[in-house]
C-alpha cells in the first residue's frame, strides 16, 4: 500500500514540473521571439537606414559599447555611439552591402544575450549584445564587437 502512493505521489509531481518546464520554455520563445524582432526592425533596420529613432527604441540610455575594429580597441558611450550613427554616410545610402544576421539568443529570467553578426561597410562584426527586460520591453544594456574582416 505505502508504496502504491509512493508511486502515485511521485507520477503526479512528474507531471507537475512538466507543465512547469513547458511554460518556461514557451515564455523563453516568446522571449527570444521577441528579441528577434527587436533586432530586425529596429537594431539591424536603424544600422542600415542611419536611424537613430529606431535604435533608441531598442537601446537603453546607459548602454555602453566595448571591442576592437581593425585590431584597434574599441570603447564607446551611446551618445558618442549614436552621434556617429547620425553623422556618417548610412549602409543604405553608400550603396554597398549590408546583411545583420541573429546567430543565436539565450534568455534568462528578465536577461538574455544576442549573439549577432552585421556585414557593412569593409567590416564584418562578431557581436555580443546584452538585454534586460524593463517594463515588459528588452532593451539592448551592453554592446560587444568584434570586427573578424581581417
Amino acid at each position: 500500500m505505502v508504496t502504491i502512493l509512493l508511486i502515485a505521489l511521485l507520477s503526479c509531481s512528474g507531471q507537475g514540473n512538466k507543465a512547469q518546464n513547458t511554460s518556461i520554455m514557451e515564455t523563453h520563445q516568446t522571449d527570444s521571439a521577441a528579441i528577434a524582432y527587436a533586432l530586425e526592425e529596429y537594431y539591424f533596420k536603424g544600422i542600415y537606414e542611419g536611424d537613430v529613432n529606431l535604435l533608441n527604441k531598442i537601446f537603453h540610455p546607459g548602454t555602453l559599447l566595448f571591442g576592437d575594429v581593425k585590431g584597434q580597441p574599441y570603447a564607446k558611450t551611446l551618445e558618442v555611439y549614436l552621434d556617429g550613427v547620425k553623422n556618417r554616410q548610412s549602409p543604405k545610402d553608400s550603396g554597398k552591402p549590408f546583411k545583420g544576421t541573429v546567430l543565436n539568443i539565450r534568455v534568462v529570467n528578465t536577461i538574455a544575450v544576442a549573439e549577432v553578426n552585421v556585414k557593412m561597410y569593409d567590416f564584418d562584426y562578431h557581436e555580443f549584445l546584452s538585454f534586460h527586460r524593463i517594463d515588459g520591453k528588452w532593451y539592448i544594456v551592453n554592446k560587444m564587437i568584434s570586427d573578424t574582416n581581417k
